[in-house]
């Protein structure tokens, strides 16, 4: 990763911004700027120097991950000795992560330091920086998505009729980890029969049903970079409705891949996947967005959904995932994760949409 690069990147984004300096704790932030992966740090900008600022516990970590800014071993809070590097400044105009900073937080650090230095909040400056990946992100999270499916396709094996929803989930994880997966990107889902209609329907005791649609929602972490897919298969035969709703998914999900392209709306891919639905008459339970982007965190914008107005461009990653949930019946959901290209999309997901029955 080009720590360096980003970091310069950022300190453009501050002088545009008529920012003398800028505070950075939200652990996903860190990572993208310089690599630092413990749970306790603080990277501050200062008049185009940087300090990342941690404590006894993560020494050898700081030392050996953080690339560009100077470590600081902090023997209290982080935000004193950052507080203290502000010491000598009579006036200055400082920013921070204010959608990500608890309110205590930025009573703290206004209290730390002199009056006529100015604590301006921001909302997605770095954000902002992380939307569209890089070559080496793209890699990772084409990595990510190969695993993500491999693992998925081996506990496909496991489910059974009478198989408790837990146990195939938790074939599924055990199979990332041995892997290499640094963990599981979120809770997985399994959903099986009437429990299908929760979108997110967390593995329970509930054993897989003799007939019916099982919803399969998982992603793993691998180097730091998350995947997320959903596959949805029928025990035993499906009959002329599911198979219907099955197909109208289906070709919502396809309608959504096919809008994705530079310089369109958000608002717009999720239109295309929901019309489909609204032709169908399935619009009603189609409760959530279209998608979301996919990096270093499992829900990134943009968020794929109506009255988005962000206009997508070359490099982002995001999920195309339309669903129906039906109360009392089960639920049905397709999902991939697609990389934004210079002319349209590209599918990274390897795993067949055709519906398959166990």
């Amino acid at each position: 990763m080009d720590y360096l690069a980003r970091q310069k990147k950022f300190q453009r984004t501050l002088n545009a911004e008529k920012l003398d300096g800028f505070v950075v704790a939200h652990s996903a932030n860190l990572r993208y700027l310089c690599g630092y992966t413990g749970s306790n740090g603080l990277l501050l900008f200062l008049n185009g120097r940087k300090t990342f600022f941690t404590d006894g516990r993560y020494t050898e970590q700081a030392r050996g991950e953080v690339d560009g800014p100077r470590v600081v071993i902090s023997k209290g809070p982080l935000i004193k000795d950052a507080a203290a590097a502000l010491g000598n400044l009579r006036s200055a105009r400082i920013g921070f992560e204010a959608d990500l900073t608890t309110v205590a937080a930025a009573s703290q650090m206004r209290d730390l330091t002199h009056k006529r230095v100015v604590w301006r909040p921001t909302s997605g400056l770095i954000m902002r920086q992380r939307l569209t990946k890089d070559a080496d992100e793209l890699k990772l999270i084409r990595g990510a998505v190969k695993l993500g499916a491999e693992v998925y396709n081996k506990a496909l094996r496991s489910l059974r009729p009478g198989v408790q929803e837990v146990e195939v989930a938790a074939r599924l994880e055990y199979a990332a980890r041995r892997a290499g997966a640094d963990g599981m990107s979120f809770e997985t889902i399994v959903a099986a029969g009437k429990r299908g209609a929760l979108p997110h329907g967390r593995a329970s005791n509930s054993a897989i049903p003799r007939r019916g649609f099982v919803v399969i929602d998982s992603g793993v972490i691998l180097r730091g970079y998350c995947s997320d897919m959903t596959r949805t298969v029928h025990v035993g035969r499906v009959d002329r409705i599911g198979r219907a709703w099955y197909e109208a998914v289906l070709e919502a999900q396809l309608a959504g891949i096919a809008a994705v392209r530079p310089g369109v709306t958000a608002a717009e891919v999720d239109e295309a996947a929901r019309a489909v639905l609204r032709r169908a008459k399935l619009d009603r339970y189609f409760t959530h967005s279209t998608g979301h982007g996919v990096g270093l965190e499992i829900h990134e914008p943009p968020r794929l959904g109506r009255g988005q107005a962000e206009k997508l461009e070359p490099g982002m990653v995001v999920t195309i995932e339309p669903g129906i949930y039906v109360p009392g019946t089960g639920g049905i959901r397709i999902e991939d994760m697609v990389m934004v290209t210079s002319d349209g999309a590209e599918v990274l997901t390897p795993v067949t949409k055709e519906l398959i029955e166990v």
